[in-house]
Parts: structure tokens; C-alpha cells; sequence
């Protein structure tokens, strides 16, 4: 039964010690790497559209094929896990903070590190936009190092949070459903159908931006 309303975002049910709820993480593997063994399945003909879609937007950002790979994979395993959430008793990581936070502080680390010791000049005139005055200077950098830093947590409180948002929405409408009526329950019933269309189109819309903020991120460097 549940207790509260974010009792469905708790990863700490167990079973013999072990959380299983992050099981459901690792679900991606049995449907991103099976597609590949069957010979012009559906699933490898939609992998195949997302990724030359993605692909056609992050190539102006990027010279080569091979720094789009990591974003490509990034936008499938975030997109996979987004749906994956919409199914009943699936615990969805991507709407835990921890998920988000740790893949987004990693890539956020990896771009600075790689900028500040390979490109050092260019990472100081991002501190300073061309025809600053003097004056403001000393203040556009400790504006533009706080943007900077808080990146990061941008990126992955805009994921999770939206996805919350919808799940907690769900979960309201069907604790409303119990002793009801039966046109409030068919009535409840229809705007959750019509909820959960737009959960999916926010599940593929979050991913993508969390993509693309990463892979403009990176191009900065």
C-alpha cells in the first residue's frame, strides 16, 4: 500500500539485501542490444530513424562522427528509461535525482577538465563575452563561472523534475478513482490515457534536451 506520494520513486525496496528497484536501470540491455540480432526488426528501424535524426542535429555542432557516438548512446539510454518508467510497477531511474545528477556532474566534469587543460585560452574568453566594458568585467566573469557551475544541476533537475511531475499527476488522478462513481472513474480514466500521451511525448522531448544541452556544451569547448 502506498504510504505517500513519492513512495513510488523510493529505490530502497529489497529483496535478500540487494535494491531491485535499480534493476530496472539495466533493463535498457534487453532492449537496445537484442534489435541488433534480428535482420530488419522494428525496433532496428526506429533505432535507426532516432539515431540519423539526432545525428543530422548535433553534426553543425560537431567535425567528426566520432563525438556524436557518446551523445547518440546518451539519448537512447535516457529515452529507453523515460518509457520504460511509463510501465506499470517500473521503478523509473531517470526521474531519481541521483540518476541525473551523476550523469550529468560526470559530463559536466569530463568537458571542463578536457577544456581547461587543452584549450585553456579558449575556456578564459568564454568568462568574458566580446565588447564587455572594463568596468563590468571583473562581474561577467563571477556571472558567467556561476552559470558555469550550476550546469549540471540544471540539467538534471530539468530531467527529473518533469518527469516527477507527471508520475505524482497519474498517481493524484488514480487515488481520486477509488470510491468513485462510475462516470467519475470513466471520466478519470480518459484524462489518465490523455496524460500519458503527453508523459510519452515528455519522456522523448526531456531526452533529447538533455542531449542536446550536453552536445552544446561541448561544443563550447
Amino acid at each position: 500500500m502506498m504510504t505517500n506520494l513519492f513512495s513510488s520513486f523510493d529505490p530502497m525496496a529489497s529483496l535478500v539485501s540487494i535494491q531491485i528497484n535499480w534493476i530496472s536501470t539495466f533493463l535498457v540491455t534487453t532492449i537496445f542490444f537484442p534489435m541488433f540480432w534480428i535482420f530488419c526488426s522494428k525496433a532496428n528501424l526506429m533505432f535507426s530513424e532516432l539515431t540519423s535524426y539526432v545525428t543530422k542535429e548535433f553534426i553543425p555542432l560537431f567535425k567528426s562522427y566520432k563525438n556524436i557516438i557518446m551523445f547518440n548512446v546518451l539519448f537512447m539510454f535516457i529515452l529507453i528509461n523515460n518509457l520504460l518508467g511509463l510501465m506499470p510497477y517500473i521503478f523509473t531511474s531517470t526521474a531519481h535525482i541521483a540518476v541525473t545528477l551523476s550523469m550529468a556532474m560526470t559530463l559536466w566534469l569530463l568537458f571542463m577538465i578536457y577544456g581547461w587543460v587543452n584549450n585553456t585560452n579558449n575556456m578564459f574568453t568564454h568568462l568574458v563575452p566580446l565588447g564587455t566594458p572594463i568596468i563590468l568585467m571583473p562581474f561577467m566573469v563571477l556571472i558567467e563561472s556561476i552559470s558555469n557551475i550550476i550546469r549540471p544541476i540544471t540539467l538534471s533537475v530539468r530531467l527529473a523534475a518533469n518527469l516527477t511531475a507527471g508520475h505524482l499527476l497519474l498517481i493524484l488522478m488514480g487515488e481520486s478513482m477509488v470510491n468513485s462513481n462510475f462516470m467519475i472513474i470513466i471520466s478519470v480514466s480518459i484524462a489518465q490515457f490523455a496524460l500519458i500521451t503527453l508523459e510519452t511525448a515528455v519522456a522523448v522531448i526531456q531526452s533529447y534536451v538533455f542531449a542536446t544541452l550536453s552536445t552544446l556544451y561541448a561544443s563550447e569547448i
